[in-house]
């Protein structure tokens, strides 16, 4: 029973984010897919949280795939969708290889205030440079075409979630992958005990390094998602708020699993909107109140929530056969 139940609920989980464009209304369409452009950033981080690092200097990768979005509309008229996926991946990914050669060397609260600095310098910058970002003003990310093919307005908000999802999907394969190479395991050894790291042979900066790269390409990802998403890219998706967002929802959704970062985003996008609704100055103190709860009754998120569903429900199947 336990065996098949997982692919079942993966397959269900699965077709209602696919059903999404058919049952939902377009506010919730749009809501859905930032949530699944911000789930790359998250997961970015959630997997230094693995490693009992936290950092709160991602959002500057996350801003360098929204950048990509902008700075290739205004300068050289792409918008392309399938071709700056992977650019945002890449200046991600150049941007990460070089922060990551000071990162990799530095743990726990070094690595989280080194991480800030390097985010608000990115931001300060982007600020700044008016004539190459366009300040607090931002940049437009236009409308985007997919190979080639410019879908009809009104279906253009289902291209971008189908995509979005689409790529959501691949990043959870390669990260489990990932998570499952050696490099994984060492990654989650680190939190226990480094030295045993290096006894075996494997030095504690290289995973440090690769992980940082890795997770830099994540976030450019997101990055260039949410850009097309919102249409509009500002300053603020490298500042340190966007940051602790990210932190958050991989505390909300779980690091324990690679899906937990994805129920975290949608979950977190869905409160904040009702929150920012029905508790329009008290909203922030709303999401204190959910991050105090989930610390002390589950601080494994809602990973561990569904997890003791599904064995609770696991043990009624078996007693019932």
């Amino acid at each position: 029973m336990e065996t098949r139940r997982l692919p079942v609920e993966a397959l269900v989980g699965a077709a209602l984010l696919v059903a999404v464009p058919f049952v939902l209304p377009a506010w919730m369409k749009f809501i859905v897919t930032l949530a699944l452009a911000k789930f790359m950033a998250v997961l970015a981080v959630a997997l230094f949280l693995r490693a009992n690092q936290v950092t709160f200097g991602h959002a500057m990768f996350y801003a360098v795939g929204a950048y990509a979005v902008g700075f290739g509309a205004k300068w050289f008229g792409l918008r392309d969708v399938a071709l700056l996926l992977p650019l945002g991946a890449l200046f991600g990914a150049a941007v990460a290889a070089l922060v990551g050669l000071v990162m990799a060397r530095y743990r726990e609260v070094f690595f989280a205030m080194l991480n800030l600095a390097f985010s608000m310098m990115l931001y300060g910058a982007l600020l700044k440079l008016y004539w190459v970002t366009g300040g607090t003003d931002g940049l437009s990310a236009g409308v985007p075409t997919f190979l080639g093919y410019a879908p009809p307005r009104e279906y253009l908000r289902d291209f971008l979630y189908y995509t979005s999802l689409g790529v959501a999907g691949l990043v959870i394969y390669a990260v489990y992958r990932f998570l499952a190479s050696p490099l994984g395991y060492y990654l989650k050894a680190m939190g226990e005990n480094e030295i045993r790291i290096e006894y075996s042979g494997e030095s504690v900066r290289h995973v440090m390094y690769v992980t940082y790269v890795l997770s830099g390409a994540l976030a450019g990802l997101g990055g260039v998602l949410a850009g097309f998403t919102v249409g509009h890219i500002v300053p603020e998706y490298s500042f340190w708020i966007q940051s602790g967002d990210f932190v958050f929802v991989a505390l909300l959704g779980g690091y324990g699993s690679v899906v937990g970062p994805l129920m975290g985003s949608i979950a977190f996008e869905f409160i904040r909107t009702y929150a920012s609704k029905y508790f329009p100055n008290e909203w922030q103190m709303t999401l204190g109140i959910i991050m105090l709860a989930i610390i002390l009754f589950r601080p494994g998120g809602l990973w561990t929530i569904y997890e003791g569903l599904a064995a609770r429900f696991g043990r009624r199947e078996v007693e019932r056969a």
